[in-house]
Order: structure tokens, then sequence, then C-alpha cells
């Protein structure tokens, strides 16, 4: 798609091609507008340049409701602005009236997923299989286009610390900026400095919870959560707070690394609750 038909101005003769058949293509999301309407002002801008940044995800038809009565009243258009996404011909998302832009971006998220939400999606996928290599790359590609996307640095961050690369885990993390990401990484670092400082100078002979720290670390950087995660518990049943709670912060950031609702780790949740209180 060209950049001059990610926004066209719709009317009653052409809305059956420009918007009905066209949404068997791509989805196309319909504003209701009118020069009269004080929030159509500030809505309408907003939606124009999400469709430029979308770059081709999904197509803008605008609809003034004074010139196009017939159309307003087929699809029950009470009150503007209204907003109407349609897929196959059909309206399967809506909303009315002027919207903070992160509620406008999640809604068209869900309407019509860009290019990037996509390979996110696949990427994320591939990380709750624990896939670390193949989600690695997925990861990689986003960032290409997408230097500081953070949910593509958190992804990364999470492969490169599970594929023995703990000390470029720690550069990506630390370049997540503030949000939800960003919490999520603060979690996962004190992880990935244990992995990094772990070598066999840590290890004491004689100390057996520290060998067994340094080789479930080691498992940890091999990408073997579950074996590493049954060594750290073991470590917690006899000592909790081993290396002033070190190994404590080391498993919750393990545990951050499964999808939040993978099974597995609400066991292991479960059994670390059970050992800590």
């Amino acid at each position: 798609m060209q950049p001059s038909n990610y926004i066209i101005e719709v009317n009653e003769e052409d809305f059956e091609y420009e918007v009905l058949l066209y949404s068997q293509q791509i989805p196309v999301v319909v504003d209701f507008w009118a020069e009269w309407c004080g929030p159509c002002k500030m809505l309408g801008p907003l939606l124009e340049r999400l469709a430029q940044e979308a770059n081709g995800a999904f197509r803008l038809a605008k609809i003034n409701v004074d010139e196009n009565t017939n159309l307003a009243m087929r699809y029950n258009v009470r009150s503007i602005p209204a907003v109407k996404g349609f897929r196959d011909g059909q309206v399967v998302a809506e909303f009315l009236g002027a919207q903070p832009e992160p509620r406008v971006k999640q809604w068209l998220r869900e309407l019509a997923p860009s290019h990037t939400d996509l390979a996110l999606e696949k990427a994320n996928s591939l990380l709750k299989d624990h896939d670390w290599a193949a989600a690695s790359q997925v990861f990689q590609q986003v960032l290409k286009d997408n230097l500081n996307d953070p949910s593509a640095l958190l992804g990364f961050g999470k492969c490169l610390m599970m594929t023995g690369k703990p000390e470029k885990a720690l550069e990506i993390l630390n370049r997540i900026p503030s949000g939800r990401e960003f919490s999520k990484a603060q979690t996962l670092i004190p992880a990935a400095k244990a992995l990094v400082n772990i070598t066999e100078k840590d290890i004491v002979e004689d100390d057996l919870l520290e060998a067994a720290y340094a080789h479930s670390l080691r498992l940890a950087k091999r990408g073997n959560l579950e074996a590493a995660l049954d060594g750290l518990l073991d470590i917690l049943r006899q000592n909790k707070q081993f290396r002033n709670g070190e190994a404590r912060k080391v498993i919750v950031a393990l545990l951050d690394i499964f999808d939040e609702d993978d099974p597995i780790a609400r066991q292991y949740r479960s059994e670390l609750s059970m050992i800590l209180f």
C-alpha cells in the first residue's frame, strides 16, 4: 500500500469498495466525524498519525456525517466521534468519543496488529517454548527496525541469559526505558549479574552450598531452567538467606523468564513460598 492510501476520505458512493471490500484485505478503521465537532478535532489527527505510523497495518477511512447521513444512519452513529473497525466487511470493534492515545493504540493493536506486534507475538511464543535461539533471532529482527522497543529488549535479554551471554544480557536489560518492561528488567538483573560473576574461583571446595549454587547457575546459563531452579530451591531449603538473599533474588528472576501463566512456573513459585514462609 502506498502512503497516500493509508488515509482516505470516503462517501456514500465509494463506501462499498473503499471500506467493505477493502476490509477483506486489511482492517479498515472508519472515523465518523464533522467539522463542528470539537472532540473530533482531537481524535482525528491522532488517528491519522497512528495510521501513518502503522505503515499499512490498517487503512483509515474518514466519513463526514453531515455529508453522508445515510451511512451514519446505517451504522447507528448517534454521537461523534464514532470509530468503527471493519474486517471482512463487518464491524468487529468500535469506540465512542475522544480517547487517550494509549487506549486508542491498544484498540488498534487488537484490531490490526502491526508487523512488529506479529513478530513479537511469534518471538514470545518461541520464548514460552524455551526455544531460546529461535526467539533470539526474531527479537533481533524486531530491534533492527525498532532499536529501543522495550518488549523486544526484554525478550532478547532473557534469551541472552539463557544462552550463556549474561554480559550482553545486562547491557540489553539496562537499555530498557521506564515502564512495565523496565520493572521486569530490574527483576532479571540480579540473576544476570550472578551469571556474569560466577566462576570456578567462586567455588569453595569444602562448601557444598557454594558448589551447588555455582552448578545451578551454570545450568541456567545453558538454558536448563528447571534443573537450575531445582538446585536453587534445595539451597534455600538449607539456608534461606544464602549469600545474603542472592539465591532468592536469582530464583525470582529466573521464574520471570517463564510465561506468566506457565503451570511449571506456578509450581515453582508455590514451592518457593512454602520454603520462605
